[in-house]
């Protein structure tokens, strides 16, 4: 799972380990792999057959191409046997938009099912200079933040724009396949896979990240830096970035950065398969007893013991109870130097609704989830599920280009009017027509067998 292992990492192993003795008599280890590795090392370990049991995997990490390579172990038998509270605790929108070919290859967390983009703020910047939420109509608006803090505050950089320009194309397009070759318009909420690299409102998000860099409101190396939007935030260096949203996303980060922020959400929530399949376990195919890991998904789904031992250590060490629902640290204790940290990814494991909440957090926030969930626009392709197999090939050429190119455009570094031409011709070249035509040949198909088309 991704996260930075911590010293008290082996003591809370051993609590889980004496907690699940006589439940299901295991041993559990949390292999943390920081995330700036995570997918390269995670696909060297599916790739190579090194044994371990379970995983964290989303759509953008690959989930459907590992699962229709053979990656994971299908699971749908062991749900069945072994995972009779998993149900009972996982919407049904969850197991069916996780599916592969028909067949599930691993249990989404139990967490927001639609998604919202928002940037988040420094407050005490935001109050300095009396800026307000309701001023900001569209990301474009962000421009006139900027460029106060950039003129009234020089050691501060206005935008991290690390992966950040990437959540505005996000709140436009739905992606297939966790990629851009080949997208849906939320705008349009139809059944149509267009090209974004030839859309307007593509081009223009683009062309918005070109123009706040060479005004020196990005942080420079954004392209290259290995240094994360939240380290950022946390070291003082940057007022804003943005993020993939839901509610009380704010203090969440203010937890994890110490820094107090202000959620400025930029769209109304929405719901495609890339959100219920954002955070999935999955059991790897070398697992020696996937019986037994389905038995340990079943309690993380169901024990809310076992679930806040892994999201936040163990209790009167790591955190103390308020309440019993709400946490805080011990005293002395902060987030900058507690010994055991999932560093804010709590939503990764299991059910996210039986975890503890922080004092500073609204004590409504479940709720609120589930209001956001039921308030979201649902995408017409719900529940389809790309397999990729047929286009294999291309999908890799191609991505292979658009990662030659992404970072530099996304962050702006890169003139625009060169590149992104260069980069669409490439794509091409590569095949991506081709990929866009199987996408759309299969999500014909998939709408006439659901009655959609």
């Amino acid at each position: 799972m991704p996260g930075s292992m911590t010293p008290d990492v082996p003591a809370v192993e051993s609590a889980i380990d004496d907690y699940l003795k006589d439940k299901i008599n295991v041993n559990v280890k949390l292999n943390f792999v920081d995330w700036g590795n995570y997918q390269n090392k995670t696909n060297l370990m599916i790739t190579s057959g090194e044994k371990f049991d379970l995983m964290y995997t989303a759509n953008w990490l690959g989930y459907a191409n590992s699962a229709a390579k053979g990656m994971f172990a299908p699971i749908d038998d062991l749900l069945a046997q072994y995972g009779p509270d998993i149900a009972d605790n996982l919407a049904p929108v969850y197991l069916e938009g996780a599916k592969v070919n028909g067949k599930l290859y691993g249990l989404p967390s139990n967490k927001e099912y639609a998604a919202t983009q928002a940037l988040l703020v420094r407050k005490d910047l935001m109050d300095k200079y009396g800026f307000k939420a309701e001023d900001i109509k569209s990301y474009h608006d962000f421009t006139n933040w900027f460029k106060t803090i950039k003129e009234n505050e020089p050691s501060i950089v206005p935008f991290a724009g690390i992966g950040d320009m990437e959540s505005v194309i996000n709140s436009q397009f739905e992606q297939i396949n966790g990629d851009y070759f080949g997208v849906l318009s939320k705008q349009a909420n139809d059944l149509k896979v267009i090209n974004p690299f030839e859309d307007p409102s593509f081009t223009e998000v683009l062309q918005q990240a070109r123009d706040w860099y060479q005004a020196g409101y990005i942080v420079k190396d954004a392209a290259t830096t290995q240094v994360t939007r939240d380290e950022f935030m946390k070291n003082g260096k940057v007022f804003s970035f943005m993020v993939g949203s839901k509610p009380g996303i704010d203090k969440e980060k203010s937890l994890t950065t110490g820094v107090d922020l202000v959620q400025v959400d930029m769209d109304k929530p929405y719901t495609t398969t890339g959100d219920v399949t954002g955070a999935i376990l999955a059991i790897s195919k070398t697992s020696k007893d996937p019986a037994r890991v389905m038995m340990f998904l079943n309690l993380l789904y169901s024990d809310k013991t076992l679930l806040n031992m892994i999201d936040w250590g163990i209790e009167g060490k790591h955190y103390v109870k308020k309440s019993d629902n709400i946490i805080d640290f011990p005293e002395g204790i902060t987030s900058a130097n507690v010994a055991y940290s999932a560093q804010g990814d709590q939503w990764i494991f299991g059910n996210q609704f039986n975890s503890y909440l922080f004092a500073n957090e609204d004590p409504k926030k479940w709720d609120n989830f589930k209001a956001f969930n039921d308030a979201a626009t649902i995408s017409k392709a719900l529940g389809f599920v790309f397999d990729p197999t047929p286009v294999q090939n291309e999908i890799s050429a191609c991505l292979n280009t658009y990662n030659q190119y992404s970072k530099g455009l996304f962050t702006g570094t890169l003139d625009l009017n060169k590149y992104l031409p260069e980069l669409t011709k490439k794509l091409k070249a590569n095949g991506m027509d081709k990929i866009i035509a199987e996408k759309q040949k299969q999500l014909d198909a998939w709408a006439q067998a659901q009655g959609k088309a």
